[in-house]
């Protein structure tokens, strides 16, 4: 990958995956966010407690009204829709941290019910596509909570190389955390997309 000055990404909705359509969240996905966004066992590693209806249609208002990334500090979040069926059962987010060091960072939420079927994996493959070769980034981490077993595996399958453990590094819902950061670079990514 060059070092190319990063460009805006203006992606062409929806992005097909094999299974799935990643595309902008609206006023109609209030129902179907809640249905996960809303549930403790949801929200118990993740950097929000569980959502009312009243904020979710104000994030869709506000933070989730973005459908590009055109500078640092921006994020890009998605629905994942099975194109199958039309349901939507979970959301990604790509996150523009730096222009300078050209870096990102990538999340993924999923409905219980939805998972251990690989539409995490096959989502953020998706997003991490659009960070490194649309966007240009340089690097994309995923941090996360140890006990998240689950997102851990999502991050190793996308082929990210745990890079640290910090142990209690932070005060989170109450108790000590224990964060494991995940990363992967450009090259990394030209390399296993051959």
């Amino acid at each position: 990958m060059s070092s190319a000055p990063l460009a805006a990404l203006c992606p062409t909705y929806p992005i097909r995956t094999k299974r799935l359509l990643l595309r902008p969240l609206g006023v109609g996905d209030v129902d179907a966010l809640y249905a996960y966004r809303s549930r403790a066992d949801v929200c118990r590693y993740v950097p929000f407690e569980p959502m009312t209806r009243e904020l979710i249609e104000e994030r869709l208002e506000t933070q989730w009204a973005n459908s590009d990334l055109t500078d640092e500090g921006q994020a890009l979040t998605l629905g994942l829709e099975v194109a199958e069926t039309g349901a939507l059962i979970g959301d990604v987010i790509l996150f523009w941290h730096s222009r300078i060091h050209a870096g990102g960072e990538i999340g993924y939420v999923l409905h219980p019910e939805a998972g251990g079927h690989g539409y995490a994996t096959e989502a953020a493959q998706a997003v991490l596509r659009l960070g490194f070769e649309d966007l240009g980034l340089h690097r994309i981490i995923a941090r996360l909570d140890e006990r998240n077993t689950a997102s851990a595996a999502v991050a190793r399958r996308l082929g990210m190389r745990q890079e640290a453990r910090l142990v209690h590094n932070e005060f989170f819902k109450g108790e000590w955390s224990t964060e494991l950061d995940f990363a992967m670079l450009s090259t990394e990514w030209a390399a296993a997309a051959r």
